[in-house]
């Protein structure tokens, strides 16, 4: 049995969390590379309406979900500088205070 602690064949971890468990060549799919992905027909294959409507439908939900990340993004910003504003405010009350015996 090999000890738990070892590990063979792995580089330094640097990755950032929103690239986690996906490799430098991933790239994210675009709505518009659902709607224009096209498949292979085979005999007794799928119906390509359907498949269409579904990927039109996968397509609107994934630009969706990008815009609400924009916009989390924008809002979580918006929140730091207003933090750092705050905290600038604070700043001069805070040393006055531990200048006090």
């Amino acid at each position: 049995m090999r000890p738990l602690s070892k590990r063979r064949n792995v580089g330094p971890i640097s990755q950032s969390p929103a690239s986690a468990y996906r490799s430098a060549s991933y790239l994210p799919l675009r709505p518009w590379q659902v709607r224009s992905r096209t498949f292979a027909t085979r005999r007794r294959g799928l119906d390509p309406v359907e498949v269409a409507a579904f990927l039109d439908r996968v397509a609107g939900d994934l630009a969706a979900a990008q815009a609400e990340v924009v916009h989390s993004r924008a809002e979580t910003a918006r929140i730091k500088d207003a933090l750092r504003e705050w905290q600038s405010r604070q700043a001069p009350t805070m040393r006055d205070l531990a200048r006090r015996p």
